[in-house]
């Protein structure tokens, strides 16, 4: 049995170029899958926020962002219908599953009156917390103002529904913001 020549090329530098042309080459082809569909999901979500802004505030015809400063830290955009029909808020706010583990959206007519409330998406408890899904519970809003006289946490879901309460309770801090900036 012969044995080989070891050479530093073959052993060593040899693996390196092979793997990073193939790092090359993959990052390449992940970059232009990106280029493609970055565009078809930023308008996806787009058209999917402007859907869930008009089911929860019906009497607008579309909508501009607001820049207010001083908005609470839960209050992640304002909208204002441009028809003045109200303003709707987005929300991400903690929630029994954690940190911003609760998104929302709240709905309220110019003059301060909710009109709709809902979770875009959660990480409650599936059964307990997912109370705070149901019409029972985010229908009790409807029709309200900053005082929320009326609503009741869930039992055995206080926490979920004490953080669903706050956040709505924010989106009045909001609401004044938006006033007083003559927005």
């Amino acid at each position: 049995m012969t044995k080989k020549k070891s050479s530093v090329f073959q052993d060593f530098v040899a693996p390196i170029a092979v793997l990073a042309a193939i790092c090359l080459v993959m990052s390449a082809a992940l970059a232009f899958t990106n280029s493609v569909t970055a565009p078809i999901i930023e308008e996806t979500e787009r058209a999917t926020a402007e859907a869930a802004r008009i089911a929860i505030l019906p009497e607008a015809d579309a909508f501009e962002l607001l820049e207010v400063d001083g908005l609470p830290e839960c209050i992640t955009a304002v909208y204002r219908a441009t028809n003045g029909a109200g303003y709707v808020f987005m929300i991400t706010h903690n929630g029994y599953g954690g940190k911003n583990t609760l998104s929302m959206i709240c709905g309220m007519t110019a003059d301060g009156i909710i009109v709709g409330t809902d979770v875009l998406s959660h990480s409650e408890t599936a059964g307990i917390g997912t109370k705070v899904l149901d019409e029972s519970f985010s229908g009790q809003f409807v029709g309200k103002d900053a005082a929320l006289e009326g609503v009741d946490t869930i039992t055995g879901a206080t926490i979920s529904s004490s953080n669903y309460i706050d956040a709505i309770e924010n989106c009045f801090v909001a609401y004044d913001l938006v006033k007083e900036a003559g927005e």
